[in-house]
């Protein structure tokens, strides 16, 4: 599962008769610090999600699950709306300064 941020909808006049009744909406990806990443997505919703709420998503076959029985063709769908999110990372480790490599061991050998 992915997060998002729905951005937009829409409208379609002419579409696959396998989406009729479904939303699709403007997704864009974000990481798990709610920064965005990637393109904007156009997804079907299965949850009723509305304008600028924080959502989790799929893709691939899991994307037409929450339809059953039906058949829509969708690659992407959003499973989700997001109440509360808690994210704990490890602190990433600092790269060794520029200053080190030059006042190391192998800078007074010649």
């Amino acid at each position: 599962m992915y997060l998002g941020r729905v951005v937009g909808r829409v409208w379609c006049t002419v579409k696959n008769p396998g989406l009729h009744a479904q939303r699709l909406l403007i997704v864009q990806p974000l990481t798990p610090e709610l920064k965005p990443t990637g393109r904007n997505l156009v997804v079907t919703d299965s949850t009723g999600a509305g304008a600028g709420e924080l959502v989790y998503w799929v893709k691939g076959k899991e994307a037409s699950f929450p339809f059953r029985p039906d058949e829509v063709p969708s690659d992407l769908t959003i499973v989700g709306i997001v109440d509360e999110m808690r994210v704990k990372r490890q602190p990433q480790p600092q790269p060794p300064s520029l200053a080190l490599w030059k006042s190391g061991p192998c800078s007074s050998q010649k």
